[in-house]
C-alpha cells in the first residue's frame, strides 16, 4: 500500500510539471487592445533580455548587442510555415542586409526543430545573423504584444525602436529603413 502511495504521489507531480511545462511553451495569445501601453512604445531603448542559445546552455543577453549598426530582432517558430517563407525570402536577398545585425529568437522548446531550421537556411552563411535561440522567458512576446509570428523590432545604429514589423517585411523595406539618411 505505501508502495502504491508513493508512485500515485510521484506520477501526480511528474504530471503536474508536465502540465505546466506545456502551459509555458504553448500560452493563449491574448490580444492587446491597447497597444499604445505596450513596454516598446513607451521606452524606445533597445531592452535587455535573455536568449538562450543554440546550444541549448549559454545565454545571450540583449544588452550586449553594440551600438554602430542597425540590430532586427525577430520572433519566429521553427515550425511555422509562414516564418519559414519569410526567412526564405530574406535570406534571398541578405547581400543587400549585410549592414544589419540580426537576432533570431523562437519560444519553442524543440532545440533540435531551432537547429534544423537553421541548417536548412544555412544561417552560417551570414556573418550579420548574430545570435539564434530560446526566448525561454517570453519577453519578446511580452513587450512587443506578439499576436503572430514573425514579428520583427527593428533598432537604429544608437538601439533606439524604429519600426515593429507584424508577420512579414520585404527585403526593400529593410533596406531603404536602414539606408536612409
Amino acid at each position: 500500500m505505501r508502495i502504491l502511495l508513493v508512485f500515485s504521489m510521484f506520477w501526480l507531480s511528474v504530471s503536474a510539471f508536465a502540465q505546466q511545462h506545456i502551459a509555458l511553451d504553448h500560452r493563449p495569445i491574448m490580444p492587446n487592445t491597447n497597444r499604445d501601453s505596450l513596454p516598446y512604445n513607451l521606452y524606445h531603448d533597445l531592452p535587455a533580455f535573455n536568449i538562450r542559445n543554440l546550444d541549448s546552455f549559454s545565454i545571450f543577453n540583449t544588452f550586449s548587442i553594440p551600438k554602430g549598426r542597425p540590430s532586427l530582432l525577430i520572433l519566429f517558430d521553427p515550425d511555422c510555415k509562414h516564418c519559414q517563407m519569410f526567412t526564405d525570402e530574406l535570406m534571398k536577398g541578405m547581400d543587400s542586409l549585410t549592414n544589419i545585425d540580426m537576432y533570431w529568437c523562437t519560444s519553442s522548446s524543440n532545440f533540435a526543430a531551432l537547429r534544423n531550421f537553421v541548417k536548412e537556411h544555412e544561417f552560417s552563411k551570414y556573418k550579420n545573423i548574430k545570435v539564434v535561440g530560446r526566448d525561454y522567458e517570453f519577453f519578446f512576446s511580452d513587450y512587443y504584444g506578439a499576436n503572430f509570428i514573425p514579428d520583427m523590432a527593428l533598432y537604429d545604429e544608437n538601439k533606439k525602436f524604429v519600426k515593429l514589423y507584424q508577420t512579414h517585411v520585404t527585403v526593400t523595406e529593410l533596406y531603404d529603413v536602414t539606408h536612409k539618411k
